[in-house]
């Protein structure tokens, strides 16, 4: 895979609950952070190498950029999954045309499916539903150190990630402001642990999603999972989540977003969102992306007891 992020991190622990043993291959990042094309054949020789001498029975490549180097092994089944900018971003043609060659093919969300020429199936990433839970709004904003006389809404990506589209948040916060006369302060997280996010969103009064595009963003989950509500552009499979049992809404243009956040700031109360959540763990999803291993294995099994 390219970059290690959480998500992937707590996919790989708890496939290895259910009886997975994982071996992780990361192309690697020079100094400068910006990977080349010799940094990728690279990676296709080590993986080559690898599947061919180790134990494994079969392939996973994780993110668009590294199936090249899954298909250049002849000797594993192949498994792929996509994350969402690998399908819309600069490189969706890549992705598109090695889905083809794969035994399998997991997607993020029904859209996603519907966007590749080829059959795939859909398992989002997983939540941790024992860290992503509600904390007391009060003591979070404190441990922050949080102005409680002002609204404050997450952003939890970095402004400089494009595809997030940090200056429409900026925009949307600053409209609602302008509508609801009390200062609304848009709170952007990036670089902090994984396992501090939820005391950013139980202090939070509402998340804004301004993405181009998206998978199945697990942010949006995770603030469900802590009763946070969410406004988000209609992006990948947020729609499915964000019902008006969760608090939540999905807006196209600026107005309807700066609707729909100032409907959220001025409601007394959260929703209980959570529940909405507790198919989405990451049990749940490990055992899903197992079935799908054993499908693509089934074959050679047959074979080899023949």
């Amino acid at each position: 895979m390219t970059t290690r992020r959480p998500f992937f991190e707590q996919q790989v622990a708890a496939l290895e609950r259910h009886g997975v043993d994982c071996h992780v291959v990361t192309v690697p990042k020079p100094p400068s952070g910006a990977r080349s094309l010799r940094d990728y054949v690279r990676f296709y020789g080590r993986v080559l190498r690898e599947s061919l001498d180790g134990p494994y029975d079969l392939v996973h490549a994780n993110y668009g950029l590294t199936a090249p180097a899954a298909i250049a092994q002849p000797t594993r089944p192949i498994v792929l999954s996509l994350w969402g900018s690998d399908v819309w971003g600069k490189y969706g043609y890549v992705s598109d045309w090695c889905s083809r060659e794969f035994d399998a093919v997991i997607v993020m969300s029904e859209q996603m499916a519907d966007t590749l020429d080829t059959q795939s199936v859909v398992i989002p990433h997983g939540i941790d539903l024992n860290l992503f839970e509600p904390h007391p709004q009060t003591e979070a904003r404190a441990e922050l150190g949080w102005n409680d006389q002002q609204y404050h809404v997450l952003f939890p990506y970095s402004p400089s990630r494009e595809v997030k589209d940090y200056p429409r948040a900026v925009r949307v916060v600053e409209k609602a402001q302008e509508r609801l006369g009390k200062p609304v302060t848009l709170q952007t997280v990036s670089g902090e642990p994984h396992e501090r996010i939820p005391v950013y969103m139980s202090a939070a009064d509402a998340m804004l999603l301004t993405s181009h595009w998206e998978g199945s963003p697990n942010a949006v989950k995770e603030a469900l999972a802590c009763n946070l509500p969410v406004v988000s552009t209609d992006v990948g499979d947020v729609r499915s989540y964000l019902t008006e049992r969760s608090g939540s809404h999905v807006g196209r243009s600026d107005d309807e977003l700066v609707t729909a956040l100032c409907d959220v700031l001025e409601r007394d109360g959260r929703p209980n969102s959570r529940e909405t959540m507790v198919e989405f763990g990451l049990d749940q999803m490990a055992e899903n992306i197992v079935s799908v291993y054993e499908r693509v294995l089934e074959p050679k099994r047959e074979v080899t007891a023949s």
